[in-house]
């Protein structure tokens, strides 16, 4: 049974269509975007920061007693006792990784994957992006497949590192939470650049209006 072609759009690809944004998300997107993948990248560092100071406070040894410290124990398990694990330059690797490739995505210009030949017309001979003459498209693509690559290379070795270094190995209770923050920090740091993507190709009305 088919519907009334008034009640629906024929280029619409869904039946049931999506809530409309607001009207001044609609009219600001871009910045809406790009203001929306900032705090992303922050909210991903803080993450992480957080668990690198929550690290470090418990790697720190009390001070003796001769100098302010508490009182040595009386033998019943109340002694300091270094962590099990710590947060090593190994768990910083995955989100440096993923902001090097943050950064490489996003210095890539947008008009020259957008010229003839694209991503799905490359040609192989000279001129037209191709892998001959300038080459100044395949160059392009080149960089963007490093910097999507080092961005999932740093989510998955974040993954890595949370697997073998916190879930494998018998920890107590609370240490999985360096691991969790190091992943969430790389899925945040991905997201960020995906949407900081969509929103520089995304023109503004402003441009918009000049073109017209």
């Amino acid at each position: 049974m088919s519907l009334p072609r008034h009640s629906y759009d024929p280029r619409r690809v869904c039946l049931l269509p999506f809530p409309a944004l607001p009207r001044f998300l609609r009219s600001n997107k871009r910045s809406a975007g790009i203001y929306a993948s900032g705090a992303l990248f922050s909210l991903a560092w803080w993450i992480f920061f957080d668990a690198v100071i929550l690290s470090a406070v418990r790697s720190r040894a009390p001070l003796p007693p001769d100098q302010g410290g508490p009182p040595p124990g009386d033998g019943d398990g109340d002694e300091w006792l270094p962590p099990a694990v710590s947060v090593t330059f190994s768990d910083w690797i995955p989100g440096l990784l993923a902001t090097l490739g943050m950064i490489v995505v996003n210095l890539i210009d947008k008009s020259i994957l957008a010229e003839v030949g694209g991503f799905g017309g490359m040609s192989f001979g000279g001129g037209g992006g191709g892998f001959g003459g300038d080459g100044v498209q395949w160059r392009a693509r080149l960089f963007l497949f490093v910097g999507f690559a080092l961005l999932a290379g740093g989510l998955a070795g974040s993954v890595t590192l949370l697997t073998i270094k916190y879930i494998v190995a018998d920890l107590p209770p609370g240490y999985e939470y360096y691991g969790l923050a190091s992943v969430i920090q790389n899925a945040a740091i991905m997201l960020s650049t995906v949407l900081l993507w969509i929103s520089q190709s995304t023109e503004s009305d402003y441009e918009y209006n000049l073109t017209l």
